[in-house]
């Protein structure tokens, strides 16, 4: 396969962006996308020029480092990381852009490279438990309804990659937070710190900048682990519960 990849350039913070165009040939469609990358960087290092920075580190679909839009979607697809994402997914020929994730709550470092820590920011105001647990407790000794395990599972899948921020039109950081909510607070280890968390964790997310939700649903469409839309209204009844 033969692609033109445009991808946004940026030289650090403070520095202007702009889309740059590069030819990208010899490409399989058994590829990774940031395998594309990969080739791609080869043949600028060839050159002596200075290589794309992206991030990427487990490239299993796990860690939710290599987040990156491409033609206008985070990840490129639905349900997926921008690692499983395979080149058998374009065609001989295409135009493929490249851009970080765009949100007031991730500045860009450099070219594709964005600081997420503004998600490390919203855990550390309330994503724990903090009673002492000592040696693992035995599996059976704390009772959980099967509908809140299947919950508090589903939430805890969330990967922090920031897709749903960069889909949502405002900007919004509520499905992430929501997930950390969820997870914890229908658990029975975390009921002791149930309202001062969603209190924190929502104060936390506003401090960050990020935008209101507006119910469009474009973050459930972008995660690549399906955290639940249900889990934006759970939060926010938390919320409201916390507040009385």
């Amino acid at each position: 396969m033969k692609l033109t990849v445009r991808i946004w350039r940026q030289s650090g913070p403070e520095d202007p962006g702009r889309m740059i165009s590069y030819a990208v040939d010899g490409i399989s469609p058994d590829m990774s996308f940031l395998e594309m990358l990969d080739v791609l960087n080869q043949d600028l290092i060839a050159r002596d020029e200075v290589p794309v920075a992206f991030d990427h580190d487990c490239r299993e679909g796990i860690c939710g480092a290599c987040g990156v839009v491409i033609n206008g979607r985070p990840h490129g697809s639905e349900q997926t990381t921008t690692c499983q994402l395979h080149m058998r997914a374009f065609r001989d020929g295409d135009v493929i852009d490249v851009e970080p994730l765009r949100a007031k709550g991730f500045p860009v470092v450099k070219d594709l490279v964005v600081d997420r820590s503004a998600f490390d920011r919203i855990i550390q105001a309330g994503g724990y438990i903090t009673a002492p647990t000592g040696s693992a407790p035995e599996a059976h000794a704390t009772p959980v309804a099967m509908s809140d395990a299947e919950v508090a599972f589903d939430n805890a899948a969330c990967i922090g990659c920031g897709a749903c921020v960069a889909a949502c039109p405002n900007g919004s950081a509520m499905l992430f937070t929501s997930a950390k909510v969820a997870h914890l607070n229908v658990l029975p280890q975390g009921l002791p710190e149930r309202e001062q968390r969603v209190r924190n964790l929502v104060a936390a997310m506003d401090a960050e900048g990020f935008g209101g939700c507006t119910n469009t649903g474009e973050c459930v469409d972008a995660c690549p682990k399906g955290i639940p839309f249900a889990s934006i209204a759970r939060l926010n009844r938390e919320f409201l519960r916390a507040s009385r």
